[in-house]
Formats: structure tokens, C-alpha cells, sequence
């Protein structure tokens, strides 16, 4: 029993449900509560996120050298991985570190899709409770059982003053967009739409940010497996966008949160591999004198001087 009171998936619950009150006690509006609690969750991540754009980026810095492994070992797997294992070693790279903080991330999003609905893990004493329990019994219908069916009750209004509590622009947070959209009311519609593009542009531009500048490289080829891995990342953004599509737009939220603050993350630590980086010394070299431009010590006058002095000895 004791543990079972202290697994690790109670205990992920009870931590997200309580950040979450905490911060709708702070500041009663549940939209904001979901964002601030998003930031809290990407700070944490934050190192992880670092790992993860930097291993992307020095995946594609060493794809040059990857083609020509190839190439040498085009008959032979087992040398090829090999000397492929050996080059990330010498270089630092993680091939998995990429996919390291969306491995991280999953328990985080199956405990929120049962906090954010059906109210999983926020203390019994809290406002944020009494909040989401009288909404969802206005929304809901209930099973014998007394839980939550998911399905809406007829003729509810999600416009309604009983939901003003959970709304957040123009959107009821406890409600599937796929429930929300009514093709009939294009303007009650427009904020779960907007919300759903959101989340797929963003998640699009973050695969963009990590492979623009090696594309923009002509010199640069890339492994197959490579450009396999940027092929499943792009598939990414749609199939968060599909989730979001049918699960509650407190969730959504979330995602479209998480992707736009992580848009500007990875900006920040790009930027600052490039200042850091061997583009960043390459510009300070381009930028320093050259030293061949000048004639070395005890070599005698140049040859412009030379002419010149001949110049005023005619005259």
C-alpha cells in the first residue's frame, strides 16, 4: 500500500495537479494557470532541450564525413558502423539525443490529459477543483459509475456563463476542438482552429531552425538515414496537431505553449553555438589583418615604395 501511494505515476499527478492550482490560486484563470505550468515543465527540460539542439546540429555538421564513411564502406555494414560509432565519439555526437526529450516528455502528457480533464491529481481543498468538478458536471454526462463518459451533454452551451471560469480566448479548455467546431458558427470555431495551427506551424519551424543553415550549404550532402530522421521529425507537427484534435483544448494549449517557447530556446541556443562555435572564430579570422599582407621583418622595402622613391628621383 505505501507503495502504491508513492508510485511514480501518482506521484506526477500529484505534482502537475498542484502547480496547477498553485498557480490558478495565484492567478484564478485557468488559461493562464496551463501556460505558466507549461513554462514550468520547459525550464526544467531546458538542459535536455539544450542536448537535443545541439546534438541535431552536429549531426548535420558531421554529415560530410558520414557520406564518405559510406562511400569507403559501401560493402562492408559492420566496419561502417564501426568507424561510425568512432566518429561520434570524436566528435560528441549522441545519434538518440534527439528524440531524448520527446522520450522524457510522454508521462508528462498522458498525466495532463488526466489532470487538465478530469481533474486528476489537483488537491480535493483547492478552488481549481471546485472549478473543473462543477464544470464537467455541467458538460459531461456521467456514467453509472459516476465518471466521466467524454460525451457532451445535449443541447449544452460552451458559451454559457456556467463555463466563464474555464474559457480562455474564446475557447471552453475542457472540450475536444473536435467536439468545439461546428462548421455552422465559423467565428465559436475560429479559436480551436487557430489553436490547432499553432501548434503545427510551430512544431514545423522548430524542424526548420536546426536544418536551414546546412541546406542553405550546397557543399553539404546528407545520409540517408539522416534525411530519414528529418523526414519522421516533420511528421511530428501533424500527429500533435491530431492529438490536439481530439483531446481537450486545455492540452492543446499546452502543445502550442511548448512549441513556440521552445521555438525561441532553440533560437537562443543556436545563436549561441554560432558565437561559440567554428563559424563564429572563422568570422574573427576573415575579419583580422593578414599578415602576409605586410613584408616580414628585415626583408627590406616593398616594391611600392621602391617605384616611388624612383618617381621623385626623375623629378
Amino acid at each position: 500500500m505505501i507503495l502504491a501511494a508513492f508510485a511514480p505515476w501518482e506521484w506526477l499527478l500529484s505534482l502537475l495537479g498542484t502547480l496547477l492550482a498553485f498557480y490558478y490560486d495565484v492567478l484564478p484563470e485557468y488559461g493562464i494557470s496551463i501556460i505558466l505550468l507549461t513554462l514550468t515543465v520547459s525550464l526544467l527540460l531546458f538542459p535536455l532541450t539544450v542536448k537535443q539542439t545541439r546534438s541535431m546540429k552536429a549531426m548535420q555538421e558531421i554529415q560530410p564525413e558520414v557520406k564518405r564513411l559510406q562511400k569507403e564502406h559501401k560493402g562492408d555494414k559492420e566496419e561502417l558502423n564501426k568507424q561510425l560509432m568512432e566518429l561520434y565519439k570524436e566528435k560528441g555526437v549522441n545519434p538518440a539525443a534527439g528524440c531524448l526529450p520527446l522520450l522524457v516528455q510522454m508521462p508528462i502528457w498522458f498525466a495532463l490529459y488526466r489532470v487538465l480533464w478530469q481533474g486528476y491529481g489537483i488537491p480535493q481543498d483547492s478552488s481549481l477543483k471546485g472549478v473543473l468538478d462543477a464544470a464537467n458536471q455541467a458538460l459531461y454526462v456521467t456514467g453509472p459509475d459516476g465518471n466521466l463518459t467524454g460525451t457532451l451533454k445535449e443541447g449544452v452551451n460552451l458559451a454559457s456563463a456556467a463555463f466563464e471560469h474555464v474559457r480562455f480566448l474564446g475557447m471552453n479548455l475542457l472540450v475536444r476542438p473536435s467536439q468545439a467546431v461546428d462548421l455552422g458558427d465559423i467565428v465559436g470555431s475560429l479559436p480551436y482552429i487557430l489553436l490547432i495551427g499553432a501548434i503545427v506551424v510551430a512544431g514545423f519551424y522548430q524542424q526548420v531552425q536546426t536544418t536551414r543553415r546546412r541546406k542553405d550549404d550546397p557543399n553539404t550532402e546528407q545520409a540517408p538515414q539522416m534525411q530519414g530522421m528529418q523526414n519522421a521529425m516533420k511528421i511530428m507537427p501533424v500527429v500533435f496537431g491530431f492529438i490536439s484534435w481530439n483531446f481537450v483544448a486545455g492540452l492543446g494549449l499546452y502543445f502550442a505553449t511548448s512549441n513556440i517557447f521552445r521555438v525561441g530556446q532553440q533560437a537562443i541556443i543556436l545563436r549561441m553555438g554560432d558565437d561559440d562555435g567554428p563559424k563564429g572564430k572563422a568570422a574573427e579570422i576573415e575579419r583580422a589583418p593578414d599578415p602576409s599582407d605586410d613584408p616580414p621583418p628585415g626583408s627590406g622595402p616593398s616594391p611600392h615604395a621602391s617605384k616611388k622613391r624612383n618617381r621623385r628621383r626623375k623629378k
